[in-house]
């Protein structure tokens, strides 16, 4: 059987399944769709477009172009005005004009754009004569200071003060505004994409 050929193989194969019971063909069904699946289903061809829009919106920029090869209809999907919208609007990068339904991948076109004058226009720092230090000295309050509560006076039993930093929100839902040390300007995260 290895030293045959193709369409040996193939015949003797036909010639077997046309000799099987309809319980053995079953069988011989169930082994190839295991081993090979009969269709494979593209997502988004199959989901709302809802869906797939929303599933695509998570992706970056370059995940998106990648995307854009995949097929016509990932490439219809992934450069969609909806999508690159708000990748834009997230730097604050507008259009000056409405565009006509007519034109489509206008946001992805200034998206480019955008990064393009970003690469071009380097950020320069100064140099260290321009740096000015000035000296600081601390500023006296007018405020007198409060004394500390002695245990049992002041405050109510089980209601502690938060510090300053801290809201009252265990689960803080604005955490990009505070974390400062993991997330860049955008400006800077454009610069470095």
């Amino acid at each position: 059987f290895d030293k045959w050929t193709d369409g040996q193989r193939r015949k003797i194969l036909v010639d077997l399944l046309e000799r099987c019971s309809l319980s053995q063909q079953k069988f011989c069904a169930k082994q190839l769709q295991a081993r090979v699946p009969t269709e494979a289903v593209d997502f988004t061809t199959r989901l709302p477009r809802v869906l797939s829009l929303y599933i695509f919106s998570f992706l970056d920029p370059r995940s998106l172009c990648r995307c854009a090869q995949v097929s016509w209809h990932w490439k219809h999907l992934s450069e969609l005005d909806q999508l690159w919208m708000l990748k834009c609007l997230r730097f604050g990068w507008l259009i000056n004009f409405c565009p006509t339904p007519f034109e489509q991948g206008v946001w992805k076109k200034h998206y480019i754009e955008m990064v393009r004058e970003l690469r071009l226009s380097r950020h320069t720092t100064p140099a260290k004569d321009e740096f000015v230090a000035i000296d600081a000295q601390p500023v006296k309050s007018q405020v007198p200071e409060r004394k500390n509560p002695v245990a049992g006076q002041g405050r109510a039993r089980g209601k502690r003060e938060l510090p300053p930093w801290r809201s009252s929100d265990r689960n803080p839902t604005d955490t990009i505004r505070y974390n400062y040390l993991d997330n860049c300007h955008p400006i800077q995260q454009a610069r470095q994409a």
